[in-house]
């Protein structure tokens, strides 16, 4: 009996492993949407930088002023599956980027392929990075070729056997992986347009400020976007909660667009409280955006659907 059993489960076994295998092939742009990588814009590059948030993970921790240009990496970012060390991005030829090509970055940061046609972990947020134009990426590219070169060598993971295999992250993308916006915005706004592209988008708001499915382990959770989750160093102990920034009224749903738009700028809340934690680096950043950006990042934040925590 036991040998008829195995005679079954072991075919079932051997097709459903080849059909994982080709499911989680990783796959590379079309040459035609990267054919442009290498023509863009620094100076518009720039505003993609301090909207993505490169330097809160990529330069020493606490950096300021043009040290958050010097992107050598080494950030241990602590998870439940285990700590992810963040690389050098800097232009250096042998440990950073610099021998990378335009369709290269292109791949990285829109469906997380790296150049030697491996999966990225998740860690790296190209979740919401696949979301952005590719012009924009190409200007970003063009930006950060201009960036001072870091030496520094990358430092491996230190993840849990169960999820340290690459190849695994390509089911992971079947699931999680999307281009499409989340929230429903009338078209024909603007200001909200922009807001929904910059959050969702390059700023990866929802990567710490949206609980993830699967025990944590998943994509963000649609249906409970922006409403806060788990910091993930509380995921080794810590404890620790990213905050709803929703419009309930346990949430953000006092604070008018002006006001949102006045902490991104000076990091002070309505109730004179000043930005703390993590969020330090990230207000700094959004503080080098235009007035017209962090009011369009307002806006959005005030119509999106309110969810209490």
């Amino acid at each position: 009996m036991i040998k008829k059993i195995a005679a079954i489960i072991l075919p079932i076994g051997i097709l459903a492993a080849i059909f994982a295998w080709f499911l989680s092939v990783p796959y590379k742009l079309e040459p035609y949407i990267t054919a442009k990588m290498d023509t863009g814009n620094p100076i518009a590059g720039e505003t993609m930088f301090w909207a993505g948030g490169c330097g809160s993970c990529h330069a020493v921790k606490n950096a300021k002023g043009n040290e958050k240009l010097k992107l050598g990496g080494g950030h241990a970012l602590k998870t439940p599956v285990g700590t992810f060390i963040t690389p050098n991005i800097s232009p250096d030829e042998k440990t950073g980027i610099g021998k990378w090509t335009g369709a290269d970055f292109a791949n990285a940061m829109v469906v997380g392929v790296s150049p030697n046609g491996s999966h990225y972990f998740p860690s790296f947020p190209y979740t919401s990075y696949a979301r952005m134009e590719i012009t924009d990426v190409a200007d970003l590219w063009a930006f950060m070729k201009t960036l001072p070169v870091v030496s520094r060598d990358n430092e491996p993971h230190d993840l849990s056997p169960l999820f340290s295999v690459r190849r695994s992250i390509g089911l992971w993308k079947r699931l999680f992986l999307s281009q499409d916006p989340v929230v429903e915005i009338d078209a024909s706004n603007t200001q909200l347009l922009r807001g929904r592209y910059l959050v969702e988008g390059p700023g990866h708001c929802a990567e710490c400020h949206t609980p993830r499915s699967l025990f944590g382990f998943g994509g963000v959770k649609l249906n409970a976007w922006l409403s806060g989750g788990p910091a993930p160093e509380g995921a080794k102990g810590g404890g620790g909660k990213i905050p709803n920034i929703t419009p309930h009224e346990n949430a953000m749903g006092a604070w008018s667009v002006d006001e949102i738009t006045e902490y991104l700028e000076s990091g002070f809340t309505p109730e004179f409280d000043s930005v703390g934690g993590s969020m330090v680096s990230v207000q700094e950043n959004m503080a080098k955006l235009t007035a017209g950006d962090r009011s369009a990042i307002a806006a959005y934040l005030k119509s999106i659907p309110p969810i209490a925590n």
